[in-house]
């Protein structure tokens, strides 16, 4: 009996890897998770959270015996650590956490390696150091383990206990966060009060849920959706309506631009000179200052959706990830069908990254120039592909012979994370932050603006500048909280949680035929981007369902609902369940008297949307207006410039 005492038993090597994959969470929650925890109570719900589900996955191999036991505890032990830093890293690139909808466009990696490579740190060999030292002591200290069967009575117990203990956080949870798993949009909170095994769950739970929804849904759901949308819809400003019918529209996306860049200064120079004067009130273009993102895990392809569909993206993974599964009422088709307008889409990456050669024919886009249709030569790219300069150069040959009217969408490419340029494409000093993301990010913010300007300059010699409605918006913020030191330096002041979400503004600006431009301090989102379009075309919006309104409407709803259930109006913003003032970013004292209808109207917007896009209700939807659009109709081929990347 004495010689089993030196060994290690079954159970011992157990509760050593629930310890330590428990405290690998731990080092995740403080030192790689924002996760806004504050309170004794909250701290306590964290201590609490990861031991439930470890405990209970582990305690399924105190069923077996002999070597075999330690195995299936080792590879059940690196399975979840595993899953721990994937979560990781996935977090320091998104600010979010891994999904299975997410885990659908794993594709996209390959395109964008060099910004996943950037999201590894130094010290995440910590993730791994208990499953290394496990590893050595099972292959080469096997005498060393004690192979005598565990107490299989005693294994119910464990599980009992395990599964008591979940249910004590959900306690806590609710009590602290009531609704927790019914009205929660926000994945952080779920996190910082389930864990992150316990989400993951949670995901699979709701992911096979909005599956089911779609093989549930009827008209009637589409009927609710449609009552709720026409209730929203303001009147177009009589001003406005029609204003720029027919009207070619020419829209730019800015890669990661945030609006703080505006008129901000580094080493004593302008970072956007060209962007500071569109903002000016003095040009052409109207300036929204007060415009924000609205995106969630699918960030660029949620932006493209969301300003062509007036629908926010999905709760779990990029609404692109639905691919060509989905009917829709688009802007390219509605256009086509009610002024005979042609569509475009132009980027310098090729058009299989985020499933836009399925989706875009489901909106009805007439035409993709992907990068086969520019010149790829290595010299011309730089990061996630080619070059803006290069892209806004090209782009603006093929729009000179496109037909008119036109709808074109331009995506930039070099203004992203984790933002590299190369020293003969740098026209500003990196500041000195000690963060080579924010470093570096102005470096190519100026360089896109740079190309705007180029841009801006070409359509003018084209003849296409006066006669087009030129619309530029940044499509989701560049910098995560994961760099908040580095902005505190950059900016010289705190980025408290209300700052933060001060930050999410992207910006839009509008150049509207015939109109005089301006600084319109209305509070608006990318929801509201197709009504307002829209109605600038003359087109009655009635017939269409839209979460947003009309930005130049008098009646316009200045509500602007984030995807994770947070939302900002002119006055006070609404941010990790508290309330801050617009002017001080304090907390308020006093609940505004429309704060209820509000935070309503955000979970109403964002459970009818999903409601929508989960039911696919759109194909039930016989608007007189529309007419559904026929996917196979559409191809796109590829282009002159090269064979199309495999």
């Amino acid at each position: 009996m004495s010689t089993h005492k030196k060994k290690l038993t079954l159970f011992a090597f157990f509760i050593l890897t629930v310890i330590t994959v428990t405290l690998k969470t731990y080092f995740a929650y403080y030192v790689d998770f924002s996760l806004g925890v504050k309170g004794l109570v909250q701290n306590l719900i964290l201590l609490m959270n990861p031991y439930s589900l470890i405990a209970l996955i582990l305690s399924i191999f105190l069923f077996f015996k002999g070597k075999k036991a330690y195995w299936f505890m080792f590879i059940g032990g690196f399975l979840l650590s595993f899953l721990l830093y994937a979560n990781v890293v996935y977090f320091r690139f998104f600010s979010d956490f891994l999904t299975f909808s997410t885990l659908n466009q794993v594709g996209n990696v390959d395109s964008m390696g060099g910004a996943v490579g950037a999201s590894f740190k130094w010290y995440d060999f910590v993730y791994f150091l208990d499953s290394i030292v496990y590893l050595f002591v099972l292959i080469f200290r096997q005498k060393r383990l004690d192979k005598r069967v565990f107490s299989k009575k005693f294994v119910p117990v464990i599980m009992g206990a395990s599964i008591a203990l979940f249910f004590l956080n959900l306690a806590f949870a609710e009590s602290d966060r009531p609704q927790l798993l019914t009205r929660t949009f926000d994945h952080k909170y779920l996190v910082k009060y389930l864990g992150p095994f316990n989400f993951t769950v949670y995901d699979g739970v709701k992911t096979v849920q909005n599956k089911q929804q779609k093989a549930l849904a009827n008209e009637d759901d589409l009927t609710k959706v449609l009552n709720y949308t026409k209730q929203k819809r303001t009147e177009p400003n009589k001003e406005y309506f029609g204003a720029a019918k027919k009207k070619n529209i020419i829209k730019i996306h800015l890669e990661s631009f945030q609006t703080f860049l505006i008129n901000k200064k580094v080493n004593g120079e302008e970072v956007t000179p060209f962007l500071n004067k569109l903002s000016s009130g003095n040009q052409d273009f109207t300036y929204f200052p007060n415009f924000f993102h609205q995106t969630g895990q699918g960030k660029t392809s949620d932006s493209e959706f969301t300003m062509d569909n007036s629908l926010y993206g999905l709760s779990q993974g990029s609404a692109f990830s639905l691919k060509g599964d989905n009917t829709f009422q688009s802007l390219p088709s509605i256009l086509d069908q009610k002024q005979g307008y042609t569509s475009s889409v132009m980027h310098g990456d090729y058009k299989t990254f985020w499933n836009r050669d399925q989706v875009y024919k489901h909106f009805g886009v007439d035409k993709f120039y992907d990068a086969t249709y520019y010149d790829m030569s290595p010299n011309n790219l730089e990061n996630l592909g080619l070059k803006d300069k290069e892209l806004f150069k090209e782009s603006a040959d093929y729009l000179s012979k496109e037909k008119q009217p036109f709808y074109n969408h331009l995506i930039t490419l070099t203004n992203h994370y984790p933002f590299t340029l190369s020293p003969d494409d740098a026209t500003i000093d990196k500041p000195n932050t000690g963060d080579s993301t924010v470093d570096g990010y102005i470096q190519t913010a100026r360089y896109l603006d740079e190309s705007l300007e180029q841009f801006i300059t070409e359509l003018k010699k084209k003849g296409l500048y006066d006669d087009s409605v030129i619309m530029i918006y940044g499509d989701h913020y560049g910098i995560s909280e994961n760099h908040n030191k580095a902005m505190e330096k950059l900016l010289g002041e705190d980025i408290t949680p209300a700052k933060f979400t001060d930050l999410n503004r992207t910006g839009l600006w509008m150049k509207i035929p015939g109109k005089q431009g301006g600084i319109n301090e209305t509070y608006g989102g990318q929801a509201d981007v197709m009504p307002t379009l829209l109605h600038l075309l003359g087109i009655d919006s009635k017939n269409y369902l839209m979460m947003g309104t009309d930005l130049f409407s008098k009646e316009h709803n200045d509500t602007v609902p984030f995807r994770n259930g947070d939302f900002v109006t002119k006055d006070y913003k609404y941010v990790n369940g508290k309330i801050y003032d617009n002017k001080t970013n304090k907390p308020v004292t006093k609940k505004p008297k429309d704060f209820e209808k509000r935070k309503e109207q955000t979970e109403k917007d964002l459970e009818m949307s999903d409601s929508v896009l989960n039911g696919d209700l759109f194909r039930f939807y016989k608007n007189p207006d529309f007419k559904k659009v026929q996917p196979s109709t559409y191809e796109y081929k590829t282009g002159p410039k090269g064979s199309e990347k495999k």
